[in-house]
């Protein structure tokens, strides 16, 4: 066995070891990326790709590093981390042999022949772009890649794909958690629901400077507020390779940010996030009541936005109803342009449904199509969850898909979306939409500001609920079943001939059945 070959079982042995006692998350935030680069004179050196990352490893993991080594190499006397010049020809030491020691630090593992790999991220955040001015910075779930150590960002033709570009990063990257390469605008239907978050999304995507800033989207779950933030990533990575995007979620910004905390050293913190072109956070309201997140959120919101940097958020609510978010807060989210995603019509259901059979090459019959945008209302994942469930078992079973064999796949699924709308709740939603009390639902009051609104409920209680005329009436006061008659064909008629009276009727049923 060569001296080369002996060094590098010792620094694979090494690694492994420090893998196991770190935990695999420090491990490749901070020691994946070392490099042994060679031993002279009982003196190891290890290449890492910058100071940062160098300072982090002398205070915090030098000491072990050198005893590890003096285990398995007792001429070892001490270590020594230097950083990886882009000028230099090699980092390589002469060995005691008067070879040169091995670069390599194991198939897989190690660096490659022209600098250190960068460390890779922890799932679910993707740093894109590329920075001239910054070697490598990781804080587990972003990265950049810093011209100190890569040939220069990649080049991508305007219409690659997401999945090529994805392909291209990981490569270049490590990443372990790319964005979603189906989450595109091209894969994105719109509908009425969802037409201005759809537009404003693309705006910001496709423009060459900042127009709304920042770009708050919020809606309920599963509605597309995720595909839409990894579609805006994806076409500007597409029309500009250059420009830094940060996309991850409000609990990585947190985490990230206690780890700053933790170790002392906020100042790299603030360093990342507030030197990219497009800073981009999912499901904000995460940290509604974390005051010390918030606080650090708000500088940089602040400091990203006196660069005209674009900022672009998601949540579940609108800035004005985020609870345990700080006022000031809550006012610069809702600064720039707010757009919000509704519940999906039924329309919008079955144009995603038959998108989504086209992806997938699936003869669906119309029939189920109409079948699942009926029953299952809740959200989009879970009508996409329930498709691929019935395509799954056509084809594992070799059984044709039927509105019969679907009932019977999705028979759980859809006992849960069958949720019964009470007339008590049909009668508080109604109320509180037309500004009434629930008590005027009871009384005898034929005030038109009253008894329009009972006409409304009465109309929504025949539609949603499987009561009888007779019960509904006697749940609005003891009234007669053609006053229950009488009710559902007033609003009927209105809903044709008054475009607001019917946007009002409709938005109660969508909130009602959601």
């Amino acid at each position: 066995m060569s001296v080369g070959a002996s060094l590098d079982q010792q620094w694979a042995r090494i690694r492994g070891r420090l893998k196991d006692e770190v935990g695999e998350i420090a491990y490749r935030s901070w020691l994946q990326p070392l490099s042994f680069a060679g031993i002279r004179g009982g003196e190891v050196r290890i290449v890492v790709p910058t100071r940062f990352m160098r300072d982090w490893v002398l205070t915090h993991y030098a000491d072990r590093i050198r005893n590890l080594w003096a285990g398995e190499n007792p001429d070892v006397l001490s270590i020594d981390v230097v950083v990886a010049s882009a000028n230099a020809p090699s980092m390589l030491m002469p060995d005691e042999s008067g070879g040169e020691a091995p670069h390599d630090s194991g198939p897989g593992d190690g660096p490659a022949a022209d600098g250190p790999v960068p460390p890779a991220p922890a799932p679910r955040a993707a740093a894109l772009g590329q920075s001239a001015s910054y070697g490598a910075a990781s804080y587990g779930a972003t990265s950049y890649i810093g011209s100190s150590y890569s040939a220069g960002p990649p080049s991508f033709a305007s219409d690659e794909s997401p999945t090529a570009v994805a392909s291209v990063l990981e490569d270049r990257t490590d990443i372990s958690a790319p964005l979603d390469p189906r989450f595109t605008f091209e894969n994105f239907v719109v509908g009425k629901p969802n037409e201005l978050a759809h537009a404003a999304a693309r705006r910001v995507a496709d423009a060459t400077s900042v127009t709304f800033n920042p770009l708050f989207l919020y809606g309920g779950v599963g509605l597309g507020k995720t595909h839409l933030m990894h579609a805006i990533a994806w076409q500007i990575r597409r029309n500009d390779p250059n420009r830094k995007v940060i996309y991850l979620s409000a609990e990585k910004f947190m985490y990230q940010f206690i780890r700053a905390l933790r170790f002392k050293d906020t100042m790299a913190f603030k360093q990342q996030f507030r030197s990219v072109d497009v800073l981009m956070i999912d499901d904000v309201q995460f940290i509604s009541g974390k005051d010390s997140t918030q606080e650090e959120f708000f500088h940089t919101f602040n400091a990203l936005v006196d660069q005209n940097r674009q900022v672009i958020i998601s949540a579940d609510k609108s800035p004005s109803d985020l609870e345990g978010m700080e006022e000031r807060l809550r006012s610069r989210l809702g600064w720039g342009l707010v757009a919000d995603i509704h519940p999906t019509t039924y329309e919008l259901r079955l144009g995603i449904l038959q998108a989504k059979a086209d992806a997938l090459n699936a003869a669906i019959p119309l029939k189920v199509l109409e079948f699942l945008a009926h029953k299952i209302t809740s959200n989009v994942r879970e009508l996409e969850g329930a498709l691929n469930r019935i395509v799954a078992h056509a084809e594992l079973v070799g059984r044709a898909i039927s509105l019969e064999s679907t009932q019977e796949v999705l028979h759980d699924l859809l006992r849960a979306n069958d949720r019964r709308v009470t007339i008590d709740e049909i009668q508080k939603r109604v109320a509180e939409h037309f500004n009434i009390r629930v008590a005027d639902m009871h009384s005898a009051r034929r005030a038109r500001a009253v008894a329009r609104p009972r006409q409304v409920a009465m109309y929504l209680a025949k539609q949603l609920t499987a009561r009888s005329l007779p019960e509904i009436g006697r749940k609005f006061g003891g009234r007669d079943h053609t006053t229950v008659m009488h009710a559902v064909k007033k609003v009927e008629e209105l809903r044709t001939t008054d475009p607001a009276f019917a946007e009002d009727v409709e938005l109660l049923r969508r909130m009602l059945e959601s």
